[in-house]
C-alpha cells in the first residue's frame, strides 16, 4: 500500500477512501476523473455494505505483489479494494468516463446509406461492428502499444475467412511496436507501413462502421485505437482508394462511372498543369495553331517563363487551402471562394500570370478532391509536383520518366506483402468484377484476391486403402 500511494503520489485525482465494513478496514483506491461517483456508489459502495460476497462475485483479484498491475487497473478506470486483514486487492471495472455521442461523419459523408460515424470510445466502435455483424467467427485480439499513454488497440477479423497469414503479420507488427505513445490510429499506421518513404497509403483509414465491416467481411483485418474515431483496414489495393462507400448503394451503372471519373481524375489532376508548362516551352508545334495563338496572346503581357507562372499558381492554391482548412468553418468558406476569385483576377490584371492558367490550375485543384480517400487526395498534390519539375527541365520526355517512375514504384509497394496494383494481374478473374468498374451486386459475391484466405491442402490419398 505504501508502494501504491508513492507510485500515484502527485495525481491530484487519486483517491485513498477507506471505509469499514463488519469492522474490517476497507480502502477503495481510484481516479476521481474516470469515475462517475453514482456509479462508484451503485457498483462498489452500496454492494458492498450489504455483503463482501457480493462484490466477490463480480471482482478480479489481483496479486498484492504485483504492483504494476494494481497501477495499471486503476489508469484503467478501474476501482481497487484492498482488504488490510486478508491483505487481499480486487479489482472492479467501474470505468465511466464520458464519451462522444454517435453522429454522423463529416470527412467521408455520403447522400445514400449509413450516416454513423465512429467515436473515440474503443467500447462504443466494438459495439457498432458487433451490432452489424452478429456471428461467432468475429475475432478480437487485444493489445496495449506506447509505454507512456498504454493505448488499448483491438485486432478484429473474421476466422472462417481471413487470410492467417495477413493475420500473423499484423499481429506481429504491432507487438513489435517500439513508441512512446499514441494520440490517433494515423500515428500506429504509420509505423505498420512496410514503405513507410512512400506518399501513398498503405492502409485504408476511415470512420465509417458500415466501411469496416465490408472489409471484415470481405477477411480483411481491421484495427481499432481507444481515443481515435478511425480505424486502420488491411490489406488494401491502389485501385480500392477511389471506391466509395456510396458505390454500393447506388446502381451499379452509376457507381461505374463515378469510380472511372475518380480513377482517370488522379492522372488527370497530375499531368494537367505539367502538360500546359511542356506544350508552352518545348513543343508549342503540337497545338493547332488559332489554340497556341490565343495562348500566346493571353501570355503576351506575363513577364515569367510557364514553369514559374505555373509553380506561383500551385502554390497561391495551397495557401488557400490550408489557410481555409484552419480557420472557422464559415470564415475558411469565405476565404476559399472570395480570396480563389480576389487573387485570380488580380493576377490576370497585373499580367502575373494567364487567364487560361487559372482555369487549368482550378480544374486541377477540383480533380485532386475526387477521391475518397483524403490521404490520396494530398499524395496527388504531392506528386503533382513532381510532375511540373519534371516537365520544366525536360518537357513531354520529363513527363514520360516521372510516369515510369510513378508506376514501378506503385508496381514496388505492397500491403501486408500483397502487391500494391491488385488487381491489374488479379489473382483470379472474378477480382474485375469490383474494380475500376462495379459489376451488379450478384456478381459480387466472390471475395477478393488481395484478402481471400488459403485454401488448406488435402493430405495425400493412400492407394492401397
Amino acid at each position: 500500500m505504501e508502494a501504491l500511494k508513492t507510485k500515484l503520489d502527485g495525481i491530484e485525482d487519486a483517491v485513498f477512501k477507506d471505509i469499514y465494513v463488519d469492522k474490517e478496514r476497507i480502502t477503495l483506491i481510484y481516479f476521481s476523473s474516470l469515475i462517475d461517483n453514482k456509479v462508484l456508489h451503485q457498483t462498489v459502495i452500496a454492494p458492498l455494505l450489504q455483503s463482501k460476497a457480493n462484490v466477490l462475485q463480480t471482482a478480479e483479484v489481483i496479486e498484492a505483489s504485483d504492483l504494476a498491475n494494481i497501477i495499471s487497473s486503476v489508469t484503467e478506470g478501474n476501482t481497487i479494494l484492498y482488504f488490510h486483514i486478508e491483505d487481499l486487492y480486487l479489482s472492479i471495472k467501474t470505468f465511466s468516463a464520458p464519451t462522444a455521442a454517435i453522429a454522423e461523419t463529416d470527412t467521408e459523408s455520403s447522400v445514400i446509406g449509413p450516416q454513423n460515424a465512429l467515436t473515440e470510445s474503443l467500447e462504443t466502435n466494438l459495439s457498432l461492428l458487433k451490432r452489424r455483424i452478429q456471428n461467432p467467427n468475429l475475432k478480437i485480439k487485444n493489445f496495449v502499444v506506447g509505454p507512456e499513454t498504454n493505448t488499448k488497440v483491438s485486432v478484429l477479423y473474421m476466422e472462417n475467412i481471413v487470410n492467417e497469414e495477413n493475420l500473423d503479420i499484423v499481429i506481429k507488427k504491432i507487438e513489435k511496436i517500439d513508441h512512446p505513445g499514441f494520440n490517433d490510429i494515423s500515428i500506429l499506421q504509420q509505423l505498420l507501413d512496410e514503405h513507410p518513404f512512400s506518399p501513398f497509403p498503405q492502409y485504408h483509414e476511415t470512420v465509417r462502421p458500415d466501411i469496416a465491416v465490408s472489409g471484415l467481411l470481405d477477411g480483411r483485418i481491421v484495427v481499432a485505437m481507444e481515443n481515435s474515431n478511425g480505424i486502420i483496414i488491411c490489406p488494401i489495393s491502389f485501385f480500392e482508394l477511389f471506391i466509395s462507400p456510396e458505390d454500393y448503394y447506388n446502381r451499379w451503372t452509376t457507381a461505374s462511372l463515378l469510380r472511372s471519373l475518380r480513377f482517370f481524375g488522379f492522372f488527370l489532376t497530375i499531368i494537367l498543369t505539367p502538360t500546359y508548362i511542356s506544350v508552352l516551352t518545348y513543343h508549342p508545334e503540337m497545338l493547332p495553331f488559332d489554340v497556341l495563338l490565343n495562348l500566346q496572346e493571353s501570355r503576351g503581357k506575363v513577364p515569367f517563363s510557364p514553369f514559374m507562372e505555373v509553380l506561383f499558381m500551385e502554390l497561391v492554391i495551397e495557401i488557400l487551402r490550408e489557410a481555409g482548412s484552419r480557420m472557422p468553418t464559415k470564415i475558411g468558406q469565405t476565404i476559399g471562394i472570395v480570396g480563389g476569385i480576389v487573387i485570380g483576377t488580380a493576377a490576370v490584371e497585373a499580367s502575373l500570370v494567364s487567364n487560361t492558367l487559372i482555369v487549368i490550375v482550378a480544374v486541377s485543384a477540383l480533380l485532386s478532391f475526387l477521391p475518397p480517400n483524403f490521404i490520396m487526395s494530398n499524395t496527388s498534390r504531392f506528386v503533382r509536383y513532381f510532375f511540373i519539375f519534371s516537365a520544366g527541365l525536360f518537357g513531354l520526355y520529363g513527363q514520360m520518366l516521372a510516369f515510369a517512375w510513378l508506376f514501378h514504384h506503385l508496381l514496388s509497394l505492397t500491403s501486408l506483402n500483397t502487391p500494391y496494383m491488385t488487381p491489374l494481374i488479379p489473382r483470379k478473374w472474378t477480382d474485375l468484377f469490383d474494380s475500376v468498374v462495379r459489376m451488379p451486386t450478384k456478381f459480387l459475391k466472390y471475395k477478393p484476391g488481395i484478402a481471400r484466405a488459403q485454401t488448406k491442402k488435402r493430405p495425400p490419398v493412400d492407394k492401397e486403402e
